[in-house]
C-alpha cells in the first residue's frame, strides 16, 4: 500500500466514523488533512468520500425510505414525515447557497477556528445532554413541522466548520424536546438531502478545478467510508438511547484541545 493510499484509507475511515455522530466529520478531515499536508484540488477527495457515507445511510434505511415515499400519497403520517424533513432541510440549503464562497474560502482555511468550534461544541453537547428537558417527541417519524423547522435553523450553525451538522441538529432536537434516539434518527434522515445537495453543489461549483487523477485513492476512501458508516449507524442509535451524548462531547473537547495546542506550537 502506497503512502497516498494509506492516507486515503485513513481519511475514509475517519469520514465513516464521524459523519453521523456529533463530532464534525468535516472538522476532523480538515484538521487531519492540515497536519498531514494532504489537500486535493477543489477538495475533490473530501467531497466524494462523503458520498460513501451517504450511500451507507441510504442502504441501511432503504426499506423504510421505500415505504415512506411509496405510501406518502395516501398515508398522512408518511406525507407529514417527508414534509418535516424537507422543512428542516430548507434553512441550511438557502444559507449554504448564500454563504458558500465565504465558507469555503475563509472558514475552511482556518484550522484554529475548527479546533475552537470543536471545543465549544463539546461543552454545549455536554450541557444539553445533562439537561432534564421533558420529552415531547419520541420517534423521528412523529416530528411536528414547527420542531422540524427549529431543527433546520439549528442545522445552519453547521455551516461553520467544526460545529458539526449532526451535532447542531441533535442539540436542536434535544432542546426542542425530542428523545435522544429520535434526535439521532431524525438527524440521519435530514443528512440525506442535506449532504446530497451539498456534495452535488460542491462538485458543480468546483467542476473546473476538480481533480480525478487519483481515482484509486478516491475509490479507497469512498469504500472505507461506506463500510465504516454502515457499522457506525447501526451502533449509534442503540448507544445514545442507553448512554446519551457525553462521550461525543468529551471527544470533541479532547480533539479540539490537542489540535489547538499543536497549532499554537506551529504544527
Amino acid at each position: 500500500m502506497t503512502d497516498q493510499t494509506f492516507v486515503a484509507a485513513a481519511l475514509g475511515l475517519l469520514e465513516g466514523l464521524t459523519e453521523f455522530i456529533p463530532v464534525s466529520s468535516t472538522g476532523h478531515l480538515l484538521l487531519v488533512g492540515h497536519f498531514l499536508g494532504f489537500q486535493s484540488a477543489g477538495n475533490t477527495f473530501e467531497v466524494v468520500i462523503q458520498l460513501g457515507a451517504v450511500l451507507a445511510l441510504v442502504v441501511l434505511y432503504f426499506a423504510r425510505l421505500w415505504t415512506v415515499f411509496s405510501t406518502a400519497h395516501r398515508d398522512p403520517a408518511a406525507r407529514r414525515f417527508v414534509i418535516a424533513v424537507l422543512v428542516a432541510f430548507l434553512p441550511a440549503a438557502f444559507a449554504g447557497l448564500l454563504l458558500h464562497d465565504i465558507i469555503k474560502t475563509v472558514l475552511f482555511e482556518s484550522p484554529m477556528l475548527i479546533a475552537v468550534m470543536l471545543i465549544l461544541g463539546g461543552v454545549v453537547l455536554l450541557f444539553v445532554d445533562r439537561m432534564a428537558i421533558p420529552v415531547q417527541v419520541e420517534e423521528a417519524a412523529e416530528m411536528p413541522l414547527r420542531k422540524a423547522l427549529g431543527i433546520g435553523l439549528f442545522q445552519c450553525l453547521a455551516l461553520v466548520p467544526g460545529v458539526s451538522r449532526s451535532g447542531s441538529t441533535i442539540v436542536g432536537a434535544l432542546v426542542l424536546g425530542v428523545s435522544k434516539r429520535g434526535a439521532a434518527e431524525f438527524s440521519f434522515f435530514l443528512s440525506m438531502p442535506t449532504m446530497g445537495a451539498a456534495v452535488a453543489y460542491d462538485l458543480c461549483k468546483n467542476r473546473d478545478v476538480l481533480d480525478f487523477s487519483a481515482l484509486s485513492e478516491i475509490a479507497v476512501g469512498f469504500g472505507v467510508a461506506f463500510f465504516t458508516a454502515l457499522l457506525v449507524v447501526r451502533w449509534v442509535l442503540g448507544y445514545v438511547s442507553r448512554q446519551g451524548y457525553a462521550l461525543f462531547g468529551w471527544w470533541r473537547i479532547i480533539v479540539g484541545g490537542i489540535s489547538a495546542v499543536a497549532l499554537l506550537a506551529g504544527f
